[in-house]
């Protein structure tokens, strides 16, 4: 079967819970860690409600390409417990194709535990289980090779084994790769991830990886702290790499995309209420790549996509909660 997108990366089962006992400090000291969110130390912190949701950036871009009308399979690994089943479960009933999961015997499901501010923000502590564990098979090459459209999301384990696999298939005649590489894939440097570049058509990441990124680059690593915070430096020094289009989200301060030719900036859509932020890098680029493919290449329109998707998402609790269909009615 042929898929419009197909998404590899990770699944998780995931509990989130509120507290408004934290406090974000700024952090003028350390570039990569400028807003720290911290508790009082040995206090015991009061949690309002638990709640049970899915995760994992593959299933989360699964779930937002299939919302918005397009045929999508879920490459990704669960484990073989119960959270996996629920997982395989979710997808299903989202008309998300499964045949590509990979069920790993003897290893749990990953799964992450989102601790979410009175603002909405949160901090995700993760347990990647047996995303680690992930290994793309021959037929699962021939899928990747027939389908339209590639969504990669963070891989854990050795990942570098199976990008290269991904990667030895696609060509001018192939299919296109969105990209939103992982921190762990940034972190191992420009000399890891930098000969794939050139085949991606849309590289996502938020401002933190773009800086981490640029900074693994011995040619770049220097560049101080004043044009390291300028956008328009990270889009065009991340594009000289040679991914075709660069999206670097920046938090409250909105997005800004570069395709060689033009800057694009663009402001977040304020919902009336912000929940929980959990998944909106996901629900963002994953929605920024349908809207590539729904308008052709047309990168206002997929922008206004990715913000409204990411604006309805954000007034509900969960990655996959809240998200809009396609036709998108105003």
């Amino acid at each position: 079967m042929t898929y419009d997108f197909i998404t590899v990366g990770g699944t998780t089962r995931d509990i989130s819970f509120f507290t408004n006992q934290g406090i974000i400090i700024k952090n003028r000291l350390d570039i990569l860690h400028q807003n720290v969110l911290a508790f009082e130390s040995g206090a015991k912190v009061k949690v309002d409600k638990f709640y049970y949701s899915y995760g994992g950036g593959a299933a989360n871009a699964a779930v937002c390409l299939a919302n918005l009308g397009f045929k999508v399979a879920c490459l990704a690994p669960v484990g073989d417990d119960e959270s996996g089943r629920l997982i395989l479960d979710n997808l299903r009933s989202k008309k998300i194709a499964v045949d590509l999961i990979q069920t790993i015997k003897g290893q749990e499901t990953g799964s992450s535990f989102v601790l979410i501010s009175p603002t909405g923000e949160r901090i995700i502590f993760a347990q990647r289980g047996a995303n680690t564990k992930l290994h793309i098979d021959a037929g699962q090459i021939k899928s990747l090779r027939s389908a339209r459209n590639i969504y990669i999301a963070s891989l854990s384990g050795d990942w570098q084994s199976e990008l290269k696999k991904i990667f030895s298939i696609v060509d001018a005649n192939g299919p296109r790769v969105f990209w939103n590489p992982g921190m762990t894939q940034y972190l191992q440097g420009a000399s890891k991830i930098a000969p794939y570049l050139k085949k991606v058509s849309v590289l996502n990441s938020n401002k933190d990886e773009a800086i981490e990124f640029i900074m693994t680059s011995q040619k770049h690593r220097k560049l101080g702290r004043r044009f390291l915070n300028n956008p328009e430096n990270l889009v065009r020094t991340i594009h000289s790499f040679g991914p075709k289009v660069v999206v670097v989200t920046l938090g409250k301060e909105g997005v800004i995309v570069y395709d060689g030719r033009k800057i694009y900036r663009r402001e977040i859509i304020k919902g009336k209420k912000v929940v929980d932020t959990t998944g909106i890098g996901d629900v963002f680029n994953s929605s920024f790549a349908a809207g590539m493919i729904l308008f052709f290449d047309d990168i206002e329109k997929s922008l206004e996509l990715a913000l409204v998707n990411t604006a309805s998402k954000v007034a509900h609790i969960g990655a996959q909660n809240g998200l809009i269909k396609y036709p998108v009615k105003s």
